[in-house]
């Protein structure tokens, strides 16, 4: 107790690829003419970081596939989705409205 936690690797920062980068990679483990772990030891990678954009791809297509971090984008939000998030909003508005006049009103003589 009261031992405080290091990080292992404090200043190594993630490393991060282009989709291109991505794409080729798989192309070239599916392609079959290297094994994965030489594949990856010349692509600088991880060998499991190659089956694991290979299921990526696999799974949700090359135009879904590899989006990067983030939200997503309002498009990809259903209706109902939207319509929840903006009642949210004007919910609190509402609220903060009420408060601001019961506040105001106290005010008044």
């Amino acid at each position: 107790m009261g031992k405080e936690l290091e990080k292992v690797n404090a200043g190594r920062r993630r490393a991060r690829f282009a989709k291109e980068f991505k794409l080729e990679a798989v192309k070239l483990l599916e392609a079959g003419q290297k094994p994965a772990a030489q594949l990856a030891l010349e692509l600088g990678i991880r060998r499991n970081q190659l089956y694991k954009w290979q299921a990526q791809l696999g799974s949700k297509g090359e135009a879904a596939a590899f989006r990067g971090p983030g939200a997503k984008r309002l498009s990809d939000y259903s209706e109902v989705d939207r319509l929840r998030r903006e009642l949210k909003r004007v919910t609190e508005e509402r609220d903060i409205l009420k408060k601001a006049a019961a506040y105001f009103a106290k005010e008044l003589p």
